[in-house]
């Protein structure tokens, strides 16, 4: 088996980023792929990201179970158009060699804190929903981490509704980012195997996320998130660069 090449400690650091992630995106809706893939890849690059593609898609149906009724269906479906012509061009970047890769991700990910920093309020329309959905398919396809540019479209929304409709939204992105890599051959086995062992953390962090809805969530929550996953996004621009 080749999640045996992997040493205990890197998959002990794994199992626990995960649960920590999957505990924020069961919170605020969103926020798995911005905090384990930075930290994962400067771990071991074998962590990330296609395993956190896998990992996600029973995260993201679980929580659209949980709070299917809030789901925003008109937005969801502007954003899935968006999200065809994104996943095609991460199909073209991800020719690139590991080097430049790693700078991509470092620069998506400073660009993701960047767009949740801001103060500013995205208007929602057709082409806002579109556009973002195109963004996101290409990160999501190149990094696991398509969440922002959707994510910026919802925070003005109440709770519920941002983590249904992001939920849906991620639900429908994944299936046509895992369809594009397995059709492209950009999947390997050990990646199956990863998301197989990181689902029981994903579980827990999502069990977790109960007490945290309503208590952690808003400024303080959203500002750790920006601190951590700034700083491995430079590390990893570092590794890129040097």
């Amino acid at each position: 088996m080749e999640l045996l090449t992997l040493d205990p400690l890197t998959l002990a650091l794994a199992f626990g980023v995960t649960v920590i992630a999957a505990g924020v995106q069961g919170t605020v809706g969103f926020g798995f792929g911005i905090v384990s893939v930075p930290i994962l890849i400067l771990v071991d690059p074998r962590l990330a990201p296609v395993p956190q593609l896998c990992v996600q898609l029973p995260l993201t149906f679980m929580m659209l179970y949980r709070e299917r009724k809030h789901a925003d269906l008109r937005s969801v479906g502007y954003m899935t158009l968006g999200r065809l012509p994104g996943t095609a061009l991460g199909m073209l970047l991800i020719t690139v060699p590991e080097a430049a890769r790693n700078g991509i991700i470092g620069m998506i990910t400073l660009i993701a804190v960047a767009l949740l920093s801001t103060e500013r309020r995205v208007a929602r329309n057709a082409r806002t929903e579109t556009a973002a959905g195109f963004f996101g398919g290409a990160a999501d396809y190149l990094s696991a981490m398509g969440g922002p540019p959707l994510a910026l479209l919802y925070k003005e929304d109440a709770g519920p509704t941002v983590r249904a409709s992001l939920a849906l939204a991620f639900s429908v992105g994944i299936v046509m980012t895992l369809g594009g890599r397995v059709v492209r051959g950009d999947f390997a086995a050990l990646d199956l195997w990863l998301g197989l062992f990181l689902v029981v953390p994903t579980l827990l962090g999502l069990w977790l996320s109960r007490y945290t809805i309503g208590r952690v969530e808003g400024r303080p929550m959203r500002l750790s998130i920006l601190i951590i996953s700034g700083a491995c996004a430079l590390a990893l621009l570092a590794k890129a660069i040097f």
